[in-house]
C-alpha cells in the first residue's frame, strides 16, 4: 500500500520549489515515487518545472480543472485510483493553492481509496514574510492547508530573520485557528525554518516522518469563484529587461487588484527564453529550454483590463472563456 503525502501553501509559497528538493531526496532512498499536480485552473504550469525529475523511478502526473470542482474532484478520484495501483512507494500530491484540505481528506475516507493508501505527512508550506492583513478567505484558507499539518516549513526563510520572526508568524497561525474555532495550537516545534538550500537529507528525513495532524475548523466556502482568478497570457515575447519591468508594475500598481502570484515562460529572442516565478517577496527569472511561451497572472479582485493593458501589447492573450488577438 503506498504512502501519500500532501504539500499544502498557499499562493507563490513555494510548494513546487520544496517538492523538488523533497522529491529528490526520496528518490535517492530509492523510493517509486508518482507526483500528481491538482489544480483547478485549466493550464497547469507546474508540472512543466517539475518535468527534469521523471524517469525509471519516478512520473509527474496532473489533474486539471476548468470545468467546475464536482467534474474535478471526480478526476482527482479516479487519479488517485489508477496511481494507487500503479506501483509507487509514495504518492505526493501538490494541489492548488486556493485548495481546502478537505477536499483531500474527505477524498480519502470514501471507497476504494480507504484502504488503497496508508496517510504520510502533510508539509504545509508558509512565507516566512506572510502579511499580517489577510482578506477573510485567504486566512481561512491558511487555516485548513496548515491545521492538520505535521510540520509546517517556512519558505524564502533568512537566517537574519531569527526567532522574532518565527514568534510572529506563530502568534499569526494561531490567532487564525482560533478565529475558525480550530482545535489546532502551534508551538516552535511545529516550525522548520532554515535556508532551503542548506537543506540536509536529516531535514527532509525530519519531514517526512512528520505526519498528518486530526484537526478540525469552522468551514468556509472558496474556491475559484470566490474572487480568486488567474489571466492566462500566451505567445509573449519581450526582452528580459522588460519582463522584469512589467512584472514589478503588475505587483506595484493597485489597480491591478491583488496580485499574488506572476509565474511562466516568456521568449527574449529567437532562440532565448527565460522563466519567471515572482511573489511580492521577490522576483526571479532564469533562463529555461521550455518551448512555449505561457504566462499566468493570479490573486485576489484582478482588474483584467489594467493587467490586459500591461501584457496584451506584447502578447497573445486566451484567458478562461476569452480570447483577444494583438
Amino acid at each position: 500500500m503506498p504512502q501519500i503525502d500532501l504539500i499544502t501553501g498557499f499562493l507563490g509559497a513555494g510548494k513546487t520549489t520544496f517538492i523538488k528538493d523533497y522529491a529528490k531526496f526520496m528518490l535517492d532512498q530509492q523510493v517509486q515515487l508518482g507526483i500528481l499536480e491538482n489544480d483547478y485552473g485549466a493550464i497547469n504550469i507546474d508540472m512543466v518545472l517539475l518535468q527534469d525529475l521523471m524517469g525509471e523511478n519516478c512520473e509527474v502526473e496532473m489533474v486539471i480543472g476548468g470545468d467546475g470542482i464536482l467534474s474535478h474532484r471526480r478526476r482527482f478520484q479516479t487519479k488517485l485510483i489508477s496511481m494507487a495501483m500503479t506501483g509507487y512507494d509514495c504518492v505526493i500530491v501538490e494541489p492548488s493553492g486556493i485548495f481546502d484540505t478537505d477536499e483531500f481528506f474527505d477524498i480519502l475516507a470514501e471507497e476504494p481509496l480507504c484502504s488503497m493508501y496508508s496517510p504520510g505527512t502533510l508539509v504545509a508550506i508558509v512565507d516566512a514574510d506572510l502579511p499580517e492583513e489577510l482578506s477573510e478567505e485567504t486566512e481561512y484558507l491558511l487555516v485548513s492547508q496548515t491545521a492538520c499539518a505535521g510540520i509546517i516549513v517556512l519558505s524564502r526563510w533568512q537566517e537574519s530573520y531569527g526567532e522574532e520572526r518565527i514568534d510572529r508568524i506563530l502568534a499569526h497561525l494561531n490567532r487564525a485557528q482560533e478565529h475558525f474555532h480550530s482545535d489546532r495550537r502551534f508551538t516552535r516545534e511545529d516550525i522548520f525554518a532554515k535556508e532551503w538550500d542548506k537543506m540536509t537529507a536529516e531535514d527532509y528525513e525530519k519531514v517526512a516522518m512528520a505526519s498528518m495532524v486530526p484537526s478540525s475548523f469552522a468551514k468556509l466556502p472558496v474556491d475559484q469563484e470566490s474572487g480568486y482568478g488567474t489571466l492566462f497570457y500566451f505567445g509573449t515575447r519581450m526582452e528580459e529587461e522588460e519582463v522584469r519591468r512589467k512584472v514589478e508594475e503588475t505587483f506595484a500598481d493597485p489597480a491591478c487588484g491583488n496580485v499574488i502570484r506572476v509565474k511562466g515562460f516568456v521568449r527574449t529572442g529567437d532562440d532565448t527564453r527565460v522563466q519567471i516565478n515572482a511573489t511580492r517577496s521577490g522576483i526571479e527569472i532564469e533562463p529555461t529550454i521550455f518551448a512555449n511561451e505561457v504566462l499566468i497572472v493570479t490573486g485576489e479582485k484582478l482588474d483584467r483590463s489594467r493587467i490586459d493593458a500591461i501584457w496584451a501589447p506584447d502578447s497573445e492573450i486566451i484567458t478562461p472563456g476569452t480570447e483577444t488577438a494583438h
